[in-house]
Formats: C-alpha cells, structure tokens, sequence
C-alpha cells in the first residue's frame, strides 16, 4: 500500500486521476515527493528542493494534491448530497458559495456536492490550460500563476473543512480518519511553507490544524 494508499475499495475517485507536466524534471520532482512522503517526514516532503523553481514545485504538488482531494471525496459522494448537504459549508458560521469569474460572475449558494462538482471541474480548466499550467517543464509561468495558486488552495480546503464538519463520522465509520488527516496535514504545511491561504480562511478548522499540524 502506498503511502496515501486507501486500499482497493476506497480507490474510488470523483473522476480520473490528473498527471505532472511531461519531462525529464516533471517525473524526477514527482519523484522527490513520493520519495520524501514515503519517509513520513512531511516536513521535508513539503519543502523546496535546492535548485528547483518554485513554480515548479507548486505546479507539481498541486496535481497531488488535486489527486488526494479528489480520492477523499470520491469515498464520500453517497453519503454527500444536495439533500444531506444542501449548502456548501464547514459548520453553520461558514457557507461558501460558487463563483468562476467567466460563467458564474455573481457567487451562487449551491449544494456541496455541485460547489465540489464546479470546483474540480474549474481546476481541471486550470491545470489543462498550457498557459497557466505549461506541459513542459521549463516552459514560463504566466505573471498571475500565484494567483490561481492560492485561489486553487483555498477553494481545496474547503472542500477539507466541509468534510471534517459534516461527514467526519462517516470517514470513521470507513477508517479513513488516520488517512484523511496525514492529507491534511500534508496540505496545510505545504500551504504554510509557501503562504498560500490566508489565516482568516483557516478559521473553520483552527482547533484541528492546531492540535494535528502544529505538533509537527
């Protein structure tokens, strides 16, 4: 089993696996990670390495994580409805609403399932986009790429918190808890090496990151 293995009947994911850009660099940078999270110091798995672009690195690990959330919410997507979960929120203080700035310009309530539906389908966008996300590595960035970066955590950890706040006993009930958090884990200190949420959009799970993450 790999290290984000779930085992066979949970490897259902929400829809196919996405891929790191081509190259030479792209498979030894997916190396490095696999490698370095194969250790179980995640510490050093989120940190750049030495003489590699940040840019890079992030287009890299973004792919990953996309793959992770997408696998966690895979195993949920009976138990997630537009009739458990009308609305996309992490507890009753916090509801997120849809909005992709082309199509959706206004934001609109929707359920979780579709905000989740929109939000993979939206990252999909980016990430086939040559010019936001180049095939080949060494390729330029676009000048706003940390945007979509940052954009693109933020609305993952959404994703995080709605699952924690609404189906985490179900996640117990399939014993995924301790998979579910190392991935949180490994996504937050990888956002914080890097600055890319901002603490006001961590709020819905301040208690978790403090008592999971901060001990790393």
């Amino acid at each position: 089993m790999s290290f984000f293995g779930l085992g066979n009947r949970n490897q259902r994911t929400f829809r196919p696996k996405k891929n790191a850009a081509s190259g030479n660099k792209g498979t030894q940078l997916k190396g490095h990670i696999d490698t370095t999270l194969g250790s179980g110091n995640l510490t050093e798995a989120v940190r750049l390495p030495p003489g590699v672009d940040r840019n890079e690195w992030l287009a890299v690990n973004i792919v990953d994580f996309f793959n992770q959330v997408n696998i966690l919410y895979g195993t949920l997507m009976e138990f997630c409805t537009p009739t458990t979960c009308p609305t996309m929120s992490a507890g009753p203080k916090f509801e997120y609403r849809w909005a992709d700035g082309v199509q959706i310009k206004k934001p609109i309530e929707v359920s979780a399932p579709k905000y989740v539906e929109h939000l993979m389908d939206w990252i999909e966008a980016q990430l086939d986009d040559e010019s936001i996300f180049p095939q080949k590595l060494g390729a330029p960035f676009p000048p706003n790429f940390q945007d979509v970066v940052k954009t693109i955590f933020k609305r993952l950890f959404r994703v995080y918190a709605h699952i924690y706040h609404s189906h985490f006993q179900k996640i117990v009930s399939l014993k995924e808890e301790a998979h579910l958090n190392t991935c949180f884990k490994h996504f937050t200190l990888f956002t914080w090496e890097f600055c890319l949420i901002d603490e006001r959009e961590l709020a819905p799970l301040n208690d978790l990151i403090e008592s999971i993450v901060l001990a790393y």
